[in-house]
C-alpha cells in the first residue's frame, strides 16, 4: 500500500505556492493535492498497489500526556502573515471531499496523527505486502526496520533510507525533536513555550550514550525526561486502544467507488484533471 501523510504533503506543497493567505483558495487546494495524488499513484501504484490516504485528527493522544506537545508551533503561526484558520478550514474541507468522492481510503481516527495511522498499518501488515511511505517526515525512518518498507521524500524527491533505523530512534529520543516542542533529555518540559533555553547536548557524550543503556548514563531526572521522550517519539508508543481502532477503520472502511468522481471534477471545473479520471 501507497501510505500517503496528507497534512504534510498538503502544507509542503501550498509553502511552495503561496505567498499570502489570499492566495489560498479551494480551487488551488483541489488541483495541488489531486494532482499529486495522481502523479505518486502513476508513478507507484504497480509496485506498491493503492493509496491509503491518513489524516491528522484535530488533537493528538500525546497532548494528553505532554501538555507542551506541538505548544510551540501555535506560537509560532500566532505570529505568522498567514491566517493559519483559514488554511486548516480549506485543508479539512478537501480531506471531507475525498472521502465522499474518491475510491480510496481516507483514515481519520479520533485522538490519531497521521503518523500514528501509517505506522499501525505497516506494524499490522508489514509480513504481507510492502509499503511505500509518503512523506518528508524524519520520524518514520524509524519505521525502516521492518521488512519491505520504503519511505519517499516528496520535497527532496527521492527515497530515504537508514542503516541503522533503531540507532536513529535513541538518538531522536535522547535530542527530542524541536518541532514538535518535545526537548531533550537534559532539559525541562516547557523549554520551547517559555524563556528557558533548551541545555546544551554535546556530540561526544551522545554518541557515547547511544552505545550504553539508559539506565548506564541517566540520573532520575534525565531518566524521567527519556521515558517522556520515549512516549512521545517512539512510534512502538502507540495506545492500544488506538491501534485497534486504527485497524478496525482500515478493515472496514467502505469507500464510494468511482461513481461520483466525474460530477466531482465537473462540478469543480478540474477540465485539466477530468481527462485523467482513469488514472485516479
Amino acid at each position: 500500500m501507497i501510505l500517503v501523510d496528507l497534512n504534510q504533503i498538503s502544507i509542503s506543497n501550498l509553502m511552495q505556492e503561496i505567498k499570502t493567505t489570499e492566495d489560498v483558495h479551494d480551487g488551488l487546494v483541489r488541483h495541488m493535492i489531486l494532482s499529486t495524488l495522481l502523479h505518486y499513484r502513476r508513478k507507484f501504484s504497480d509496485e506498491f498497489g493503492e493509496l491509503v490516504i491518513c489524516c491528522d485528527s484535530p488533537r493528538s493522544w500525546r497532548k494528553d500526556v505532554f501538555a507542551f506537545y506541538k505548544a510551540n508551533r501555535k506560537k509560532d503561526r500566532e505570529g505568522s502573515k498567514l491566517d493559519w484558520n483559514k488554511i486548516f478550514l480549506i485543508l479539512n474541507n478537501f480531506r471531507n471531499e475525498l472521502k465522499k468522492n474518491f475510491p480510496y481510503r481516507v483514515l481519520e481516527v479520533r485522538g490519531a496523527e497521521a503518523d500514528d495511522i501509517i505506522a499501525c498499518l505497516v506494524q499490522r501488515f508489514y509480513g504481507f505486502e510492502s509499503h511505500l511511505i509518503l512523506s518528508s517526515d524524519k520520524d518514520f525512518i524509524q519505521l525502516h526496520k521492518y521488512p519491505k518498507v520504503k519511505k519517499f521524500s516528496p520535497i527532496q524527491k527521492k527515497f530515504i533510507s537508514h542503516d541503522d533505523p533503531v540507532d536513529y530512534l535513541k538518538e531522536h529520543i535522547i535530542k527530542g525533536d524541536r518541532g514538535d516542542g518535545v526537548p531533550n533529555i537534559l532539559s525541562d518540559d516547557d523549554t520551547f513555550v517559555s524563556d528557558k533555553r533548551q541545555r546544551k547536548l554535546q556530540k561526544f557524550k551522545l554518541d557515547s550514550w547511544k552505545k550504553m543503556k539508559v539506565d548506564e548514563f541517566c540520573n532520575d531526572r534525565m531518566l524521567r525526561n527519556y521515558h517522556r521522550n520515549e512516549q512521545l517519539v517512539s512510534l512502538d508508543k502507540i495506545p492500544n486502544d488506538i491501534n485497534k481502532q486504527i485497524v478496525d477503520q482500515y478493515t472496514n472502511y467502505s469507500d464510494n467507488g468511482r461513481t461520483r468522481m466525474f460530477n466531482y471534477f465537473v462540478n469543480n471545473k478540474l477540465k485539466n484533471l477530468i481527462e485523467h479520471i482513469g488514472d485516479f
